[in-house]
C-alpha cells in the first residue's frame, strides 16, 4: 500500500467541510457533516434510509488465492463541546464532580475566545492482513466500539479558573464485514461493508444521531502480489465485472503515481484514479468547491474581530487562521495557477 500518499489524500477527505468559510459558527456551518455518513439503524430508519446505516465497498482484484490484502477504515468520531461560565471562580476543580456552571454559546476571557461546538477525533480500525484464500473459505466479521467519554478543561483568567469547556462523546459500536468471491481463475471481487450497529437510548434530533455516527467514513486497501481492476477505467475483458460491483456511500479509485494498481481509496465523494492534491496548497482549508487563492484572499479580509471569533473554533481554525497570514509573497502568487503540462496542438488547415 502506497501509505504516504494515500494517507495525505484520505486526510483531506476527513475533513473536507469540517468548516467552512467565514470559519465561524453561522448558517453555513450550521449542517455540517455531509459527507461518508454511516448512522445508527433507528435513526436511518426513520430517515427511510437517506441516512444510511451502512457503506459498502465493491472492487476487482486479479490474482492468485495467495494475494494478500491490507484494509484500513478511517472515520470520525463527534464530540459534543460546550462552554460554561462558573458562577464563582475557582482556584482549582472539584474533584467529586462537575463545578457550578451556566451554558454560554460564545465566551471571551482576555485575547482568547471560546465558543460552542462540534469536534471531531480521529478513528482507525486497521483490520491487519488476510489471504484471499481465507477469505474464499470464509468471511470476516470484526466488530468494533468506542465507549462515552465525558471530560472538564479548565479556562483561566488572572490564575483563576473563570470557565470551562464540557466535552461529551456518545459511544459507536459496529462492524466491518470483508468478503471474496472468486469470479475467474485470476480475477476475485472483494466487499467491505461497514455497518453502525449503536443502540440510541432515544430517536431525537439529526445533531443528536450525528454524535453516533460515523463521520466521513472511508477505507483504505492495499494488496500484495495481486493488482487492483479500476472500476473508473477497466480494461475491456473486465467491463461487465466491474459495472456489477455494487457500492454504497463509497466510491473507490486507484491511487499511486498513474501506474501503481496495489492501493484503492474508497472514498464518500466521487474522485478520479490516481487523485493528487496540489503542490501549491499551503495546507487545509476544507472546503474544495473553493480554490485555495479565493479562499486564502477571503481569509486575509477578515476584521480582527472576525478572526477573533473564527480563532475561537478550535485548534484546527486557528492554526488555518495562522498558517494563512504568514504566507509569503511567492507562495500568495504560486496560487493563481499553475501549468501542469503542455502538448502540442494540430495546426488547423485553411482552404483559401
Amino acid at each position: 500500500m502506497n501509505r504516504t500518499l494515500v494517507d495525505k489524500l484520505a486526510r483531506a477527505l476527513l475533513y473536507e467541510g469540517y468548516v467552512l468559510y467565514p470559519y465561524r459558527p453561522s448558517v453555513k456551518n450550521s449542517q455540517r457533516w455531509t459527507f461518508g455518513g454511516i448512522y445508527p439503524k433507528a435513526w436511518s430508519d426513520a430517515q427511510d434510509g437517506t441516512d444510511s446505516c451502512a457503506m459498502q465497498t465493491e472492487c476487482l482484484v486479479s490474482g492468485t488465492d495467495q494475494a494478500k490484502l491490507r484494509i484500513i477504515v478511517r472515520f470520525l468520531h463527534l464530540t459534543d463541546r460546550k462552554v460554561g461560565e462558573l458562577s464563582t471562580p475557582l482556584d482549582e476543580l472539584p474533584s467529586d464532580g462537575d463545578p457550578e456552571y451556566r451554558l454560554v454559546q460564545f465566551l471571551q476571557l482576555g485575547d482568547a475566545s471560546y465558543q460552542a461546538w462540534q469536534e471531531a477525533e480521529e478513528r482507525e480500525i486497521d483490520l491487519g492482513e488476510v489471504e484471499f484464500s481465507d477469505l474464499l473459505r470464509q468471511p470476516q466479521n470484526v466488530p468494533f466500539s468506542y465507549p462515552s467519554r465525558h471530560t472538564i478543561e479548565p479556562l483561566r483568567e488572572s490564575d483563576r479558573i473563570k470557565a470551562i469547556l464540557i466535552r461529551d462523546q456518545q459511544p459507536i459500536n459496529g462492524t466491518v464485514e470483508i468478503s471474496a468471491s472468486r469470479i475467474f481463475v485470476d480475477l476475485f471481487k472483494l466487499t467491505i461493508r461497514i455497518t453502525n450497529e449503536t443502540q440510541l437510548a432515544e430517536l431525537g434530533s439529526r445533531d443528536q444521531a450525528l454524535m453516533q455516527s460515523l463521520i466521513s467514513t472511508h477505507t483504505l486497501l492495499g494488496v500484495e502480489d495481486g493488482d487492483f481492476v479500476s472500476l473508473t477505467d477497466p480494461p475491456d475483458i473486465y467491463t461487465g465485472e466491474a459495472r456489477a460491483c455494487r457500492n454504497i456511500g463509497a466510491w473507490p479509485v486507484l491511487v499511486g503515481d498513474g501506474v501503481q494498481r496495489d492501493t484503492i481509496l474508497s472514498s464518500p465523494i466521487i474522485l478520479y484514479d490516481y487523485p493528487q492534491l496540489a503542490p501549491e496548497s499551503p495546507g487545509d482549508l476544507f472546503d474544495s468547491t473553493e480554490i485555495d487563492e479565493i479562499l486564502t484572499l477571503r481569509i486575509l479580509t477578515l476584521t480582527d474581530d472576525e478572526k477573533r471569533a473564527a480563532a475561537g473554533v478550535d485548534d484546527r481554525v486557528r492554526d488555518l487562521l495562522s498558517r494563512t497570514e504568514s504566507l509569503a509573497r511567492d507562495q500568495l502568487m504560486n496560487l493563481h495557477g499553475a501549468v501542469r503540462g503542455l502538448r502540442p496542438v494540430a495546426q488547423e488547415q485553411h482552404n483559401e
